[in-house]
C-alpha cells in the first residue's frame, strides 16, 4: 500500500451522515464526540465491520453465506483498509468458570508446565496429561465440587434465623408462602411435632428432622380453617426445609423462587478439595514445592517471581522454555496494572476494564503487525496512573508496525494521539457529522465540537464549600477480599467520591460491604438492588460476605438504591423501554385506538412478548441469532419482519402515522415530542432526557448498549419514582462511557439528589468528579496485597495534599474543587 491512509467515502451507518474521512495507518488515532454522535459507528460499525465482511469473503463459501445474516456496513468505499481487530467493552458477563488464566490462555501453559515439567509423587504410574490440571474437564475436576471449589450447605441457623419464633408463627423462615407453607405445617402437626412451641424449646432430635431428613411421609390431613369453610382432609407428603431449598435453587425456572431460597444457602469450601477444585492426583503434583491450585491462587506478579529463577535456566528444556514464556506474558499484564490478579480470580468479578486489558495484553503477544486494532474506551475503569501504563502499552503496539483506532473518552488519552477525528455536534439524528479530523491541536478551530473545551481548558472553575455533613454511617472492622480489618466513615448528606488505584477495594468496599450492610439494616424492603430483570445467568449462589465488628449511624438512612453496570437485559428483547415502564403506557395508548378498539385488541396486543401479536419467526425479538464458525455469534435483523418485531396486523394499527414498531425505533428526543400528552410516558422520557440519553432509540436493544448508558437508563428509572425519606444512593463508575459534556450533565443530576437531602456515593476515576465532591475517600496504595487500606480521606483539597497517595497529584491538577453549577 503506498497511501498511508484509510480512506471512508460515504459512510452512512447509524446516524452518519454520508460523510468522508482519511485517518492515517501506522498512528494512534482517537475518535471522540459526545455520547450517540457516532463515534463507534464510524470506528466499529463501519470500519471494523468492513474489514470483518472482507475477512468472510476470504474464507469458505459457508462464512460467506452469513454475510448476507449478519448484514454489510451501509458506506459506498473504505480504500486502504488493513485486517482489523476489535477488543471492545464486552456487554455480557463470562461464565463463572472463566476466569484471568483462561481469558488470558496463561491456565493453559501453567497446566503443561506442571504435566511436562512437574515433581510427581513416588509410584506415580506415568505423567498426567495437561486437561488433568483443568477444574473445567471431567479428567480434572473434583467430582463432589464439579470443579467450582464450593459446595451449597444449608444450616439451622441460615433456614431458622429467629429461633424464639414458633413453626406456625414462620420460625423456618426457608419454607415457601401461602397454601404450600401452611401445608408444611399442618403435616408436621399431623405427625405430632408441636409447632406452638417456640423452636428453641423444641427437640433437637425433632428439630434435626423437620430441617434435614430426607424422608418424605404422606399422611391425611385435616385441615383448620377459618369459620364458614368447607373443611376436607387431603393427603399431604413433607418435604424438609433442606430439601425444599436445595430443590428449588438447582431446579427452579423461576428466577424469583431463586433468589429467594439462595439466602437461606451458604457457601462453604468443598471438603474434598478443600475449594482447590481439581482431583487428588493432580494436585499431588508441584513445582517448586508447590501445587497447581497454590500457583494460580498468587498474584501474578508473586508468581512471575517464584518462576524467575527457573526462567533464568539456560537451555531448550520444558521447564525454562515455559516458565520464560510464563514470566513474560505475566510482565505484560504487570505493566498494565493488573499484577494484583490471581490466575484464579473468576472473570465475572472483573471489571469491563480488566476484562478488555486482559484481552489487550494478550493481543501485545501475538506478534501481529498491520493491523488495526479497535478499541473501545480502553481507559475505561482506569485510575489515571494506570492510564498512563496503558498508553506506554498502546504505543508498543504502534512501534510493532499496527495502527490503532480508540474511541476514547478520557481527554488524557486523547492528547497523547497523532490524529484526531471528532464527531458531533451533538448525539443522535443532531450528531453523525465529521467536525474535525487532523492534528489533536487542529481541534481548537472546530467552533461547534463539544470536545475542544474540555481538550484545551485554560483553568478549572472556581472552588466552592463543600456541604456540611448531617450524620456519619460507619463501618468497623470490614474484611473481605483485600480490605482487612478496616474502618470506613461515610458522611451522610454529601456526595462523597471513593477512588484508588485499580484493584485497591474500591468496589469492594462500597458496592459489597457498604451495601449489604446497609441492606441488612433495612430489609429487602427498602432497598432497591439493582438486578437484572431476567436474572443472573451466571450466579451459582451466595457470595462470601463480609466480616464486621460494628457499624453506627446505619438507622439514618430510609432507603438504599444500587446502581451499577449489568446489562438490564442479555438479549435485544430487553430495551430501555420495557425497563424503565414506560412502554406500558405506549401500549395503551394503541390499544384505546378506534381500530384497536373495534378489532377487541387490548394493550396485551402490543407487547412483543405476546405470541398474539409478535412476529413469529423472531418471536418477538426482532433478531434472529447467527452462529458464526471460530468467531463469536452475532444477531442478525429478523429476515420477515425486518426488526420491527411485530405481525403485520398488529402494525395495522397507527397512532398519529404512527406503528407502534415506529414508536420504538423513535429517539427518547423525538418521543418526548410524539408522546407529550401521555403523562406516564412523558414523565419517563423527561428522565431520561435529564441523565443525557435523549439520543438512544426506546427499543434499543440491550446488547447494543454500555454499561454506562445501562447505569444511566437504571438511575433513570429510579429519579422518575416518588421519592421518601432519607435514600442513599450507590454508583459504581458512573461516568463510564461518557462523555465530559455528558458527565457535566449526569452529575447535575446526582448533585440534585444530594441537593434535596439524600447522600450520594460513587467509586470514581473521573478527576474531574471528585474534584467536585464534597467528601473523597482514597483506597491503596496499590492494588491487591498492597491495597486495601484508606490512605487519604477528607475533602478533594486535603486529599489533593496527601502524602502517599497516588491520587492527590492527579486530583490536585484540578484545582482540587470545581464548581458542580
Amino acid at each position: 500500500m503506498t497511501d498511508s491512509y484509510v480512506r471512508v467515502r460515504g459512510a452512512r451507518e447509524h446516524n452518519l451522515r454520508g460523510i468522508d474521512v482519511d485517518i492515517p495507518r501506522d498512528a494512534l488515532v482517537a475518535f471522540t464526540g459526545v455520547s450517540g454522535s457516532g463515534k463507534s459507528s464510524l470506528a466499529f460499525g463501519t470500519l471494523y465491520a468492513e474489514a470483518q465482511r472482507r475477512y468472510f469473503e476470504s474464507v469458505a463459501p459457508y462464512a460467506r453465506r452469513l454475510i448476507h445474516q449478519v448484514g454489510a456496513p451501509k458506506v459506498e468505499e473504505i480504500s486502504g483498509l488493513p485486517p482489523a481487530v476489535a477488543l471492545e467493552q464486552r456487554r455480557s458477563a463470562p461464565t463463572s468458570r472463566s476466569s484471568v488464566g483462561t481469558v488470558t490462555t496463561l491456565s493453559n501453559t501453567l497446566r503443561m508446565l506442571f504435566s511436562r515439567a512437574g515433581d510427581y509423587p513416588p509410584g506415580s504410574t506415568g505423567r498426567l496429561d495437561s486437561d488433568a490440571f483443568s477444574p473445567n474437564t471431567a479428567a480434572g475436576a473434583c467430582p463432589e465440587c464439579h470443579g467450582l471449589g464450593t459446595v451449597h450447605r444449608v444450616t439451622e441457623d441460615s433456614l431458622v434465623p429467629d429461633p424464639s419464633r414458633s413453626i406456625r408463627d414462620g420460625a423456618v423462615a426457608a419454607w415457601p408462602g401461602a397454601w404450600q407453607g401452611k401445608n408444611l405445617r399442618d403435616i408436621l402437626a399431623t405427625l405430632g411435632h408441636d409447632v406452638d412451641r417456640p423452636w428453641r424449646d423444641l427437640p433437637a432430635a425433632d428439630r434435626h428432622w423437620i430441617l434435614f431428613t430426607d424422608e418424605q411421609p404422606v399422611v391425611t390431613v385435616h385441615p383448620v380453617r377459618e369459620a364458614g369453610r368447607i373443611q376436607r382432609p387431603y393427603q399431604g407428603q413433607y418435604m424438609s426445609a433442606r430439601r425444599y431449598v436445595l430443590h428449588t435453587f438447582a431446579d427452579s425456572k423461576s428466577e424469583t423462587l431463586r433468589k429467594r431460597v439462595r439466602q437461606f444457602l451458604t457457601a462453604e469450601p468443598c471438603p474434598v478439595c478443600d475449594g482447590r477444585r481439581l482431583r487428588p492426583e493432580a494436585l499431588a503434583v508441584t513445582f517448586e514445592g508447590r501445587d497447581i491450585a497454590t500457583l494460580a491462587g498468587l498474584p501474578l506478579g508473586a508468581l512471575a517471581e517464584l518462576l524467575r529463577p527457573t526462567a533464568a535456566r539456560p537451555g531448550d528444556d520444558p521447564a525454562p522454555t515455559l516458565a520464560r514464556d510464563l514470566v513474560a506474558r505475566i510482565e505484560v499484564l504487570t505493566e498494565l496494572g493488573l499484577g494484583y490478579l490471581s490466575m484464579d480470580r473468576p472473570a465475572p468479578t472483573l471489571s469491563a476494564g480488566e476484562l478488555q486489558r486482559l484481552r489487550l495484553a494478550t493481543q501485545l503477544r501475538s506478534g501481529l503487525f498491520g493491523v488495526v486494532y479497535v478499541l473501545d474506551e480502553p481507559s475505561a475503569g482506569l485510575h489515571p496512573a494506570d492510564t498512563e501504563a496503558l498508553l506506554t502499552v498502546l504505543g508498543r503496539l504502534k512501534e510493532a508496525g499496527n495502527t490503532l483506532f480508540v474511541v476514547e473518552h478520557d481527554m488524557d488519552v486523547v492528547r497523547r494521539a497523532d490524529w484526531l477525528v471528532d464527531i458531533g455536534p451533538r448525539a443522535g439524528e443532531h450528531g453523525g457529522r465529521v467536525l474535525h479530523s487532523g492534528p489533536v491541536a487542529a481541534l481548537a478551530h472546530a467552533e461547534h465540537s463539544a470536545t475542544r473545551r474540555f481538550l484545551f481548558a485554560a483553568e478549572p472553575p472556581p472552588a466552592r464549600t463543600p456541604r456540611t455533613p448531617t450524620g456519619t454511617l460507619t463501618l468497623h472492622g470490614v474484611t473481605l477480599h483485600n480490605l482487612r480489618d478496616l474502618d470506613a466513615a461515610f458522611p451522610l448528606g454529601v456526595f462523597t467520591a471513593v477512588t484508588g488505584v485499580s484493584g485497591s477495594g474500591k468496589s469492594t468496599l462500597v458496592t459489597r460491604v457498604l451495601a449489604e450492610a446497609v441492606q441488612d439494616r433495612l430489609g429487602a424492603a427498602a432497598a432497591r438492588p439493582d438486578t437484572d430483570e431476567t436474572g443472573d445467568d451466571h450466579d451459582t449462589g451466595p457470595a462470601v460476605r463480609a466480616r464486621l465488628t460494628a457499624t453506627t449511624g446505619l438507622d439514618t438512612v430510609d432507603r438504599l438504591v444500587r446502581v451499577d453496570q449489568k446489562p438490564i437485559g442479555r438479549t435485544p428483547r430487553s430495551n430501555l423501554a420495557t425497563y424503565t415502564g414506560l412502554f406500558d403506557a405506549v401500549r395503551k395508548v394503541f390499544a384505546a385506538t378506534d381500530e384497536a378498539r373495534a378489532r377487541g385488541y387490548t394493550a396485551g396486543r402490543f407487547s412483543f412478548n405476546v405470541p398474539a401479536g409478535r412476529c413469529g419467526t423472531c418471536q418477538g425479538e426482532g433478531f434472529t441469532a447467527v452462529e458464526l464458525l471460530f468467531l463469536p455469534g452475532t444477531y442478525a435483523p429478523c429476515a420477515d419482519c425486518h426488526g420491527a418485531r411485530y405481525n403485520p396486523e398488529t402494525l395495522q394499527i397507527t397512532h398519529r402515522g404512527r406503528t407502534i414498531a415506529d414508536v420504538l425505533g423513535l429517539t427518547v428526543d423525538d418521543a418526548a415530542e410524539f408522546l407529550a400528552d401521555v403523562p406516564a410516558a412523558a414523565r419517563s422520557l423527561r428522565t431520561l432526557k435529564d441523565v443525557g440519553l435523549g439520543y438512544l432509540r426506546l427499543g434499543q436493544p440491550a446488547t447494543e448498549l454500555s454499561g454506562g448508558e445501562a447505569q444511566r437508563i437504571k438511575l433513570a428509572a429510579e429519579l422518575q419514582r416518588a421519592r421518601r425519606g432519607h435514600t442513599l444512593y450507590l454508583l459504581d463508575e458512573p461516568t463510564t462511557g461518557l462523555h465530559p459534556a455528558d458527565t457535566e450533565v449526569l452529575l447535575r443530576q446526582l448533585h440534585g439528589l444530594v441537593d434535596a437531602g439524600n447522600t450520594v456515593v460513587v467509586v470514581e476515576h473521573d478527576m474531574g468528579v471528585v474534584a467536585g465532591a464534597d467528601h473523597v475517600i482514597d483506597l491503596g496504595p496499590g492494588g491487591g496485597a498492597e491495597g486495601g487500606r484508606i490512605v487519604a480521606a477528607g475533602t478533594p483539597a486535603e486529599v489533593a495534599a496527601a502524602p502517599g497517595s497516588r491520587t492527590a497529584r492527579y486530583l490536585a491538577r484540578y484545582g482540587a474543587h470545581r464548581d458542580r453549577s
